[in-house]
């Protein structure tokens, strides 16, 4: 409050106390209800404060008549002063006649408590307290070491996977794809299909935490969980299987009007890839010419797979307003490693 303004008071005789949520969206709010209607609402974000300026006022207003019809001791008016200033006081006693308020003059006023420097003094400590928390804090490799977080499988970069791994495929993505090729080549949807979320998050977080896998056990017994995650895997990929610095490449290469000439500068794209991703590309694609081999059973064509992983496995980094065009060009990619594996990959053969 600015020096020379009268500060606003609130007659504490008869009036009615309490915490309410639904006149604010912000925490800690109480409210005051004075017997002409007036209703105040006071509020500080530290709970300390809040409490303080609460049972203040509380315990002044305790000490006045109840009947709001019993005039105040010595005909004084208890006043509470709400000064909007760093003013350590809680409350002052105003002498004065105070006119008496209409009802249809209620008012709802938010005030903020501001707090003093001695407040101040205690929020430094805490920051003391939690600088010192954080720079004696345990180092990730430490709890890491210790077992206390695990590496993830899903939501880390594919090289940071194999590496761990020692290899240039991830686990998780041979065993899906063996499940796959165990008991699914023929069922209707394959990959199209959506199995159940909450089952599919279950086997996240259990290949998450290194828990032992078993995708042949009865919980994971719809072959359209375990396809779920396998295209869960790939989405949460921070980059996906086709770089982001090849994507403009390939776009290109599939853009080229001779078959054969789009088909050799594709090969050699995927030659130029890190081992993991063209290694785990090999693996996929190789696999997936397995379910379009059985298109006849599961009516799963190339083009479905197309749709179904292109977007999955390709993507730019920033779309912006090519969302669509990008789209055509991500399932024609994966279409044409599908339809020409052997001439891009060399064999089927892992």
């Amino acid at each position: 409050m600015k020096t020379g303004h009268k500060p606003e008071s609130v007659d504490l005789c008869g009036a009615h106390i309490e915490w309410t949520k639904e006149k604010s969206s912000r925490k800690n709010v109480f409210q005051i209800t004075t017997v002409s209607g007036n209703e105040f609402l006071l509020q500080s974000d530290i709970d300390v404060i809040i409490l303080d300026w609460f049972q203040a006022i509380k315990n002044a207003m305790d000490r006045l008549p109840k009947d709001p019809s019993r005039k105040c001791p010595s005909r004084k008016l208890e006043l509470f002063e709400i000064q909007r200033s760093s003013s350590t006081e809680l409350l002052s006693h105003y002498d004065g006649d105070i006119k008496e308020q209409k009802p249809e003059h209620r008012k709802s006023l938010m005030f903020r408590l501001h707090h003093s420097a001695s407040d101040t003094s205690d929020k430094n400590r805490v920051k003391s307290r939690l600088k010192k928390f954080i720079t004696r804090r345990p180092s990730l490799k430490t709890l890491q070491e210790k077992g206390l977080i695990k590496d993830q499988i899903f939501g880390s970069h594919l090289h940071t996977v194999c590496e761990r791994e020692n290899s240039t495929v991830p686990w998780f993505v041979r065993q899906c794809i063996e499940a796959v090729e165990k008991r699914g080549l023929d069922v209707d949807g394959i990959y199209r299909v959506s199995g159940n979320l909450s089952t599919i998050q279950k086997l996240r977080f259990i290949v998450n935490q290194e828990e032992k896998l078993n995708l042949d056990d009865s919980q994971w017994e719809d072959i359209h969980v375990v396809t779920g995650a396998l295209k869960m895997f790939f989405r949460e990929l921070p980059e996906p299987l086709f770089p982001y610095s090849f994507f403009e490449r390939f776009v290109e290469a599939i853009k080229k009007q001779d078959n054969n000439e789009r088909i050799a500068t594709i090969k050699g794209l995927i030659q130029k890839l890190p081992p993991p991703n063209r290694d785990t590309m090999k693996v996929l694609f190789g696999h997936l010419t397995k379910i379009v081999a059985r298109a006849s059973k599961n009516l799963m064509s190339t083009q479905s797979l197309g749709i179904v992983f292109g977007p999955t496995l390709l993507r730019a980094e920033n779309e912006g307003g090519n969302m669509a065009v990008h789209m055509v060009y991500q399932n024609q990619i994966a279409e044409l490693m599908l339809g020409k594996y052997s001439e891009i990959f060399g064999s089927e053969e892992d």
